[in-house]
């Protein structure tokens, strides 16, 4: 196992990463001061991991309410969100009973914000299920639902106590959910990690295969790049826009493809493509680094061609961006490989040409 910290002064907090860790009930013992907890899960992970969680938890004298989601980012709305709060009512739970998050991102974000809410503010646990959760959503506070009008648009930040990512659990993952994982893990290597991005080309192969080792190492490579980067801008006022690299793009796809449709990492990497075109329009990457950025996602088996809306769809739905300021749209663009910035001022004939250059790809 390896443990890393995300560091916040007296909100710190641990991630612990590695095998058959929902086993280990020591892990949970010290965030779970009291003997109760609710756990949020969804029809997809429940059946699959809540009753190991369970009997972990009875173990040290824990019981536990259980909340059970329907699975999908269709779901990741006010009607859902109201069911936990509804649960949270009917069984009494307290200040002090912690909001246990067993799933993916949907779950993570909305059990999450659902602490940060009910009763303002309940203690709340990270137990992410996918590879995308595991090295992302999972660490740094940001919780949420979307709205009919944009992604995640509607949420705080909200820290949790603990993160524990037990990599038995992508055992059962989907492939297309695997590779919508590394679509984040490659984002690391492309904003500020440039020796991980010549790590992950040399062993791809590795992480499609499932290898272990090299799974608990590009987890543990991603969630030390976000950790520092969370500890240095909690709140989103400077560097940790940057982990936003294709998101601007990506949002606009998931929003207007109809949310569940294309999954996360497969709107970031296909935005990410869109980012990468933009910067060599603008002169600060050259073609053969867009190709290998390409390349790269091809081998992680991710779309490297966005959708076509329409170009004025792709505006107006990237005017509701969380980044806009002044209402100017900001994107994350790369200045070179490995060395990403926030940029406010591209011209919009360049911006055009990109999303006419980059959209027309068909999803499976």
């Amino acid at each position: 196992m390896q443990t890393l910290t995300v560091g916040l002064g007296e909100r710190s907090y641990p991630i612990h990463i590695g095998s058959g860790l929902l086993d280990q009930a020591a892990l949970l013992q010290q965030a779970v001061p009291h003997k109760r907890v609710a756990i949020v899960s969804n029809t997809t992970v429940a059946p699959l991991y809540l009753g190991k969680l369970r009997q972990t938890l009875q173990s040290i004298g824990v019981r536990s309410e259980e909340i059970i989601l329907p699975d999908g980012e269709a779901y990741k709305n006010s009607d859902t969100l109201n069911l936990i709060y509804d649960a949270l009512l009917k069984n009494r739970c307290e200040r002090s009973t912690p909001l246990i998050a067993l799933g993916g991102g949907v779950v993570g974000d909305m059990t999450g914000y659902a602490a940060a809410t009910y009763l303002r503010g309940v203690p709340f646990i990270q137990i992410p299920t996918t590879l995308l959760a595991q090295v992302d959503s999972s660490v740094g506070g940001k919780t949420g639902i979307n709205h009919p009008l944009g992604k995640n648009m509607i949420g705080a930040f909200y820290q949790p106590k603990l993160v524990l990512a037990d990599t038995d659990t992508l055992n059962t993952l989907p492939d297309n959910e695997l590779s919508a994982g590394l679509a984040e893990v490659i984002k690391y290597g492309l904003i500020r990690d440039l020796p991980f991005l010549d790590w992950l080309e040399q062993n791809m192969d590795k992480l499609l295969a499932r290898d272990t080792a090299a799974l608990q190492y590009a987890i543990a490579r991603s969630c030390q790049n976000k950790a520092e980067v969370v500890a240095a801008d909690e709140r989103e006022s400077g560097e940790r826009a940057l982990l936003n690299l294709g998101h601007t793009f990506g949002h606009a796809i998931e929003s207007g493809m109809g949310y569940g449709n294309w999954l996360h990492g497969d709107g970031v990497a296909a935005g990410t493509i869109m980012a990468a075109d933009l910067s060599q329009r603008l002169g600060w990457i050259s073609a053969l680094d867009v190709m290998r950025i390409r390349k790269l996602f091809e081998r992680a088996r991710l779309p490297v061609t966005a959708p076509e809306l329409g170009v004025e769809k792709y505006l107006e739905l990237m005017g509701l961006d969380k980044k806009v300021e002044g209402g100017k749209m900001r994107f994350v663009l790369l200045k070179q490989i490995g060395h990403a910035v926030v940029y406010g001022d591209v011209p919009p004939v360049l911006l055009r040409q990109t999303l006419q250059a980059c959209c027309g790809g068909v999803h499976d």
